[in-house]
C-alpha cells in the first residue's frame, strides 16, 4: 500500500489519538484503556463482576423508591415478579449471549451475523441507538441520583438546595476527565466501591428487618392494607404484572455484564476463537450478580414499603430517589447516613464509568468498520469528549431529574434485552435445541410485552431513543459519504498464480484491463483486448492482464482483499477479486502492484452509461457505478504524488 508522507502531528493530536492503531484490529482493545491487554490476561470473574456491579448494584440507590411509586403497597410483590423474570428469563438469555459472543459485542453482534447488506447495517445502527440510550442515560441518571443524595443530605440540604443541576454536570464532567486521563485502575476501584456499598446496604437491610420484626404491628398493618386494597393473591399478581414495566430498571446490569466480558481472565488454554474459560467464568459473573441483586431487591423493597410513609416517596419527599438513604439516616443516625450517602454518590458516579466503558467498547466496533464514523472514532479520547458533551445535553433536557430519565433508561434496557432474547432464540433454533428455543421464545415474548407496555406508559423513552437513532444514522451516512473516496482495503494478498502474473508483466509495462465479467467466454476477452488496442492506439506487442471484481456485500466498508490468478481459454490471464467496492479493490490492487514491483501500472476502462448522479449513488450504495473516475479519485486521495500514482485510462 502507498506510503503517503504527512507532516508530523501536533502533540495534542498525538495525545488525543493515542492507541488509535490498536483499535479495530481482531482482538484489539476498544475499551477505556489506552493500550490493549495481552491476550488471555485480565482479572478474576468476581473482580470483574464489581465493574458491572457498579451499574447493576447502584440501582439500589433509586430502585426501591421507583418500585414504591409504581406499585405502592404492592412493591414487594411486584419486586418478586421482577426477580422471577431476572432469574428465569434475563439470566439464562445472557448466559447464552456470553457463549455466543465472548468478546463483549453482545446480542448486537449475534443479530449482525444473521443479517447482511444495508438492512443489516441499518438494524445494527438502530440497536446502537438504543444501546447509546441505555449507556448514556446510565451516566446522566446515575449522576443525577448521586447529586440528589448530596443535596438531600440533612446536613447539606439548606446549603445545596436547588443546585442539583450544577452538581450533576460537575459529576459528568469529572467522569469525562477521568477517562481522558486514562482509566487503567477501573476494576480495582470498582471492587472497593462495590464491597463497601453492599456492606453498608446489608447493614441498612438488617437494621430495617430488625425494626420490622420488633414492631410486629408494621407487618400486620401492611398485610391488612394490602388485602383491603387488592383482595386476593391473584389480584396482587395481576396488578404486579401490569406495573412490572415500571420496575424494569432492576434488569439494567446484564448488558454491561456482557460488555465487560473481555476483562475476564479465563483459562491459560483459552484462544481468541474459543475462550472457554472466559465464557464459563462470565456465566458465573452473571449468575452471582443476579443472585446478589435479587436478594437485595426483595429485602429493600420490603423494608422501604413497610417503614417509609407513602408520601415521602413522592416528588419533594425525603425518600424520593433515596429510599435506603432515608432509612440509613432514620434508623442508624446522621453519621452512618452521611457515610451511606457518600458511598452511594461514589458508586452512582462510578456506574457512569461502567456505562462509559460500555460505550467505548461498543461503538468503535461498528461505526468505523461500517465507514460510518471518522477514523479517529476508534480512539478513546475523542469519543469520550463526544459522549460527555451528549451527556451534558441529556442532563439539561431532563433537568437532572431521576424520575424523568427513568422511562428513557428503561426503554434502552428493555430493547437491548428483547433483542438479546430474540438473538438467542434464533441461535437455539439454528442449533436444533427445541427445548431451549421454546424457553427463550417465551422470555422474548415477555420482554417484548414489557418493552411495548413501557413505551406506551412512558413515551419519553422511545422519543429520546429515536433521537439517538436518527442522530447516529444521519451522522453515519454523512460520514460514509465524506469517506466515499477513501481507500478502504486494509491489506492485499495475492495467491501464487497472481504473483506469477505480476512478476511476468513487471518486466515490461504493466497494463491491466478492468473487465466486468459476463459470460467469460473466449470472445469476451478477445474482443475486449481488440477494443482497448484500437481505442488506445497500442501495438500487438503490448501485453495485458485482466482484472475482474465481484461485489460481495456493498454495505461493508473495510476488508482485506484476496487476489486469485487464473488462465482462461488457455491464453487469457485474469486476476479475480472479491470486494464490497469495485473502484476500491482495483485501486488497492494497483497500489500493491506498484509497491511490490517498483513499476507504475496502467489500467484501462470503458466508460459506463448513465448519468453521473445515478452512477455515484450506485457506487455509494452498491459498490459499482462509474468505475473509472472513481478509481482515479481513490488513487488521487491515497497517493498525492502524481509521479507515483498508477495511470488510469478510459476509452
Amino acid at each position: 500500500m502507498a506510503a503517503t508522507r504527512h507532516p508530523p502531528p501536533s502533540r495534542l493530536r498525538t495525545w488525543m489519538l493515542e492507541g488509535l492503531s490498536d483499535m479495530g484490529r481482531p482482538g484489539g482493545h476498544t475499551g477505556p484503556h489506552a493500550a490493549p491487554e495481552p491476550p488471555h490476561k485480565g482479572q478474576r470473574w468476581y473482580r470483574v463482576m464489581c465493574l458491572t456491579g457498579v451499574d447493576y448494584f447502584s440501582t439500589l440507590g433509586y430502585q426501591p423508591g421507583i418500585a414504591a411509586l409504581a406499585a405502592g403497597l404492592l412493591s414487594p410483590v411486584a419486586t418478586l415478579v421482577l426477580v422471577g423474570v431476572t432469574l428465569a428469563g434475563a439470566l439464562p438469555v445472557y448466559r447464552r449471549v456470553a457463549e455466543e459472543s465472548p468478546h463483549g459485542e453482545g446480542s448486537i453482534a449475534m443479530l449482525e451475523r444473521l443479517l447482511s447488506f444495508w438492512k443489516g447495517k441499518l438494524f445494527v445502527l438502530t440497536l446502537l441507538g438504543f444501546a447509546a440510550t441505555d449507556f448514556l442515560i446510565t451516566i446522566t441518571l446515575s449522576a443525577a441520583d448521586a447529586s440528589t443524595h448530596l443535596v438531600e443530605n440533612p446536613h447539606l440540604t439548606s446549603a445545596l438546595q436547588g443546585k442539583q443541576m450544577l452538581f450533576t454536570l460537575l459529576l459528568v464532567a469529572l467522569l469525562g476527565a477521568v477517562f481522558l486521563k486514562g482509566f487503567l485502575e477501573a476494576i480495582g476501584v470498582a471492587v472497593a466501591l462495590v464491597a463497601v456499598y453492599l456492606a453498608l446496604n446489608a447493614v441498612v437491610v438488617v437494621a430495617g428487618l430488625w425494626h420490622v420484626l420488633t414492631a410486629e404491628h408494621l407487618v400486620t398493618d401492611w398485610t391488612s392494607a394490602l388485602t383491603a386494597e387488592h383482595g386476593s393473591v391473584l389480584a396482587m399478581v395481576g396488578v404486579s404484572l401490569l406495573v412490572f414495566p415500571k420496575l424494569a430498571l432492576g434488569l439494567s446490569g446484564f448488558e454491561t455484564g456482557v460488555a465487560v466480558m473481555p476483562h475476564v481472565r479465563g483459562d491459560d488454554s483459552d484462544t481468541e476463537e474459543r475462550p472457554r474459560g472466559r465464557i464459563r467464568d462470565t456465566k458465573k459473573l452473571l449468575t452471582a450478580a443476579a443472585l446478589i441483586m435479587s436478594v437485595f431487591l426483595i429485602t429493600t423493597s420490603f423494608i422501604t414499603t413497610v417503614l417509609i410513609p407513602e408520601k415521602e416517596f413522592e416528588a419533594g419527599g425525603q425518600a424520593n430517589g433515596r429510599a435506603l438513604a432515608y432509612l440509613a439516616h432514620a434508623y442508624l443516625g446522621g453519621t452512618f447516613g452521611t457515610v451511606y450517602d457518600i458511598s452511594t454518590i461514589a458508586i452512582l458516579w462510578f456506574a457512569g464509568a461502567s456505562a462509559m466503558a460500555g460505550l467505548l467498547n461498543l461503538m468503535p466496533r461498528y461505526l468505523p468498520r461500517y465507514g460510518m464514523a471518522p477514523h479517529w472514532a476508534r480512539a478513546v479520547r475523542p469519543m469520550v469528549i463526544v459522549f460527555t458533551l451528549i451527556a451534558f445535553l441529556v442532563t439539561w433536557i431532563f433537568d437532572a431529574s431521576v424520575d424523568k430519565q427513568g422511562g428513557a433508561y428503561a426503554t434502552g434496557v428493555l430493547v437491548l434485552m428483547s433483542s438479546a432474547a430474540i438473538a438467542v432464540t434464533i441461535a437455539s433454533r439454528k442449533a436444533r435445541q427445541h427445548g431451549w428455543t421454546t424457553g427463550y421464545a417465551v422470555v422474548a415474548t415477555v420482554l417484548l410485552y414489557v418493552t411495548v407496555a413501557n413505551v406506551f406508559e412512558r413515551p419519553d423513552g422511545v422519543k429520546i431513543g429515536a433521537c439517538f437513532i436518527v442522530g447516529i444514522i444521519l451522522v453515519s451516512l454523512l460520514s460514509r459519504l465524506a469517506r466515499a473516496f477513501e481507500l478502504r482495503v486494509t491489506s492485499v494478498q495475492l495467491d501464487d498464480m497472481a504473483q506469477r502474473f505480476v512478476r511476468d508483466v513487471a518486466s515490461r509495462k504493466i497494463r491491466l484491463i478492468a473487465n466486468d465479467p459476463g459470460s467469460r467466454d473466449k470472445a469476451e476477452y478477445r474482443d475486449k483486448i481488440r477494443q482497448i488496442r484500437a481505442d488506445s492506439d497500442l501495438t500487438e506487442q503490448e501485453d495485458f492482464v485482466f482484472a475482474e471484481v465481484t461485489v460481495t456485500d456493498p454495505s461493508e466498508f473495510e476488508a482485506e482483499l484476496t487476489v486469485r490468478g487464473e488462465v482462461l481459454h488457455g491464453r487469457y490471464r485474469v486476476l479475480t477479486l472479491e470486494s464490497s467496492s469495485i473502484p476500491n479493490a482495483l485501486a488497492a490492487l494497483l497500489l500493491h502492484v506498484r509497491d511490490t514491483t517498483g513499476c507504475i501500472p496502467h489500467i484501462y476502462f470503458e466508460w459506463t452509461e448513465g448519468t453521473p448522479l445515478a452512477n455515484f449513488l450506485r457506487f455509494f450504495l452498491f459498490g459499482q457505478g462509474e468505475v473509472a473516475p472513481v478509481t482515479r479519485e481513490v488513487l488521487r486521495e491515497a497517493e498525492p504524488d502524481p509521479a507515483r500514482r498508477p495511470r488510469v485510462h478510459t476509452v
